[in-house]
């Protein structure tokens, strides 16, 4: 018998839209509502379930799920708009009786993206989605809908990347630098997940109220498939849901004016790999998007390891494209906003927008949706023959893989069925990659609690050794 202490407090209740929701037409809300092919409802619980849980201590989507697998969400379509019941929502969402108005907002972000998406950029023929320029152009609108341009002549967002999983202390260090961008007026943002996509936000928020400034943005950009294990932290102000993990990455490198990242597992090597393949491209040789790698002490090893990496696979010519700042966030708050004078100087010569890269080239490979099969992973080629931004985005889709090995439900059922991902490729790559992801497992950088199991194995692929010789 399960003893009181650990039952699950929950509430029922009925909401109204806050924030950036416009009144929805039937046609929508039976989109909402549907559950079978085609329908979002099962997405849309899965959404608001990890809103309503912002602030637990969990990268674990299924636990969650199944300690609220009795949370339910109906539609109820009014004159007057849309309200939201809820039933079996997570207490934490509340006070006496009433939702923080922050979730509330978040929650109805949720439903404006999913609605958004699924009406207008994949049911719609506006966006040719197997084309790189619709693809961003479905990202610009996206970006657009949820009023993420408001401030069309600022160039003071900066991008903070990092794990979910880390230490205090290295928490506590992303704090200090959200306090300095704080402090210079520079806005925040992340991934919207717990750890290294919280500090920067909570120092910033410091920063902004010293400096008296009362309208500091905390933008948070997730997908669908990683958000109930990163649920949104209480602090973003302005959330956004991108299709999946290629166009979240586009929408972070598009709207972003700098970028910094702090330490984090395989899923912040996904994102550095990202970011190097597009900087690698001819097109983008001149063009400013600083990076900052930076840490305490104790994450030293971390990017000494990466930087390593990136060298032995990319070249040197990778190595240029980032400074490594090491426990000094005051330096990294001023290199910050040095750098930042030079990208709004370099677009206003080119007449370029501030609030978004159009000018940025985003190679169709970076831009592809890669789903994570066991299929698609054994695929994927690892080959020192291949140009230096084409390997970046291989290697980028074996971390992304192995992140949702970690985290998203689907996939680690999958892993259950079928077994480990196979990752091949070169020897010499296959070497540098085994050496980096078990120093990422020995650090505990893959789970925030619990053991780790590797949901991938390495294998060495002949054929390409045969290439090379």
């Amino acid at each position: 018998m399960d003893s009181p202490a650990t039952a699950i407090a929950t509430i029922d209740t009925e909401v109204w839209p806050e924030g950036s929701l416009e009144v929805l037409s039937q046609a929508e809300v039976e989109q909402l509502r549907y559950e079978g092919e085609g329908g979002l409802h099962g997405l849309l619980r899965r959404c608001i379930l990890a809103v309503l849980n912002s602030g637990v201590d969990t990268d674990d989507a299924r636990a969650v799920l199944d300690q609220y697998r009795d949370f339910s969400v109906s539609l109820v379509q009014q004159d007057r708009g849309l309200k939201v019941a809820l039933q079996g929502a997570p207490a934490a969402a509340f006070v006496d009786g009433r939702m923080i108005r922050g979730t509330r907002e978040l929650l109805f972000a949720v439903v404006r993206d999913l609605v958004y998406i699924g009406s207008e950029i994949r049911r719609s023929d506006r966006f040719d989605l197997t084309e790189s320029g619709g693809i961003t152009n479905a990202v610009f609108h996206i970006l657009r809908n949820a009023r993420l341009f408001e401030r069309a002549m600022d160039t003071n967002l900066v991008v903070c990347w990092g794990g979910h999983a880390i230490g205090r202390e290295e928490y506590d260090y992303t704090k200090k630098v959200g306090y300095e961008l704080g402090l210079r007026a520079l806005d925040v943002c992340t991934g919207c997940g717990p750890g290294a996509m919280k500090g920067p936000m909570k120092g910033a928020t410091i920063g902004h109220a010293k400096q008296r400034l009362r309208h500091g943005r905390y933008v948070g950009i997730t997908e669908p498939g990683i958000i109930a294990a990163e649920a949104p932290n209480p602090i973003v102000n302005n959330l956004v849901i991108m299709p999946d993990m290629e166009k979240r990455l586009e929408a972070f490198v598009r709207t972003g004016h700098g970028i910094i990242v702090f330490p984090g597992g395989v899923g912040t090597a996904e994102e550095i790999l990202y970011l190097l393949g597009i900087l690698l491209h001819p097109d983008n040789a001149e063009l400013p998007l600083p990076m900052i790698l930076t840490g305490p002490p104790s994450a030293e090893p971390y990017f000494r390891q990466l930087d390593d990496f990136i060298g032995d696979t990319l070249g040197e010519e990778a190595r240029k494209h980032y400074d490594i700042i090491i426990d000094d966030a005051p330096a990294v708050g001023r290199r910050m906003q040095e750098s930042l004078q030079t990208v709004r100087a370099y677009r206003k010569s080119h007449n370029d927008a501030y609030y978004f890269n159009w000018r940025l080239t985003i190679d169709p490979a970076f831009q592809r949706p890669f789903s994570s099969s066991h299929a698609d992973m054994a695929a994927i080629a690892i080959d020192e023959d291949l140009p230096p931004h084409e390997l970046a985005a291989n290697l980028r889709r074996v971390f992304s893989g192995i992140v949702s090995g970690n985290v998203r439900e689907d996939v680690i059922a999958a892993i259950e069925r079928e077994g480990p991902f196979r990752i091949q490729g070169s020897a010499r790559i296959m070497a540098l990659l085994d050496r980096l992801l078990a120093a990422f497992v020995s650090q505990g950088r893959m789970k925030i609690a619990g053991g780790y199991t590797p949901c991938y194995e390495i294998v060495v692929d002949e054929s390409a050794g045969a290439r090379q010789a």
